[in-house]
């Protein structure tokens, strides 16, 4: 998983990373949590508050091939009109405030 290759991460703060990309999972299955797609191609989880430190982008590159952020980006690109970039993910470009603001800091 790409949240926890960092080799300085305990094995209890690797393990609250897994248990927030589930709560992920589950938040966007029900719609609690929405994903936004940037003008930009860019993309956040609106909502998503208890991330145990896991950025979007992270999460984002964890769970990309589950069905539950399958349907959450088909959604989010229909409703946006945007259409998800690869090059800007790639390029690390993010947002802190579920996007509103884009940054590559």
């Amino acid at each position: 998983m790409p949240c926890t290759t960092n080799p300085n991460l305990t094995e209890l703060q690797k393990l609250a990373q897994r248990g927030a990309l589930a709560r992920l999972r589950a938040a966007l299955a029900v719609g609690t949590v929405t994903l936004v797609v940037g003008r930009n191609g860019a993309i956040a989880f609106k909502g998503w508050r208890d991330n145990g430190g896991v950025s979007d982008l992270c999460a984002y590159r964890a769970i990309a091939n589950s069905p539950e952020l399958r349907r959450a980006l088909a959604r989010a690109e229909v409703t946006s009109g945007n259409r998800i970039n690869p090059q800007a993910i790639a390029s690390g470009l993010h947002s802190h405030d579920g996007g509103s603001t884009w940054s590559t800091h």
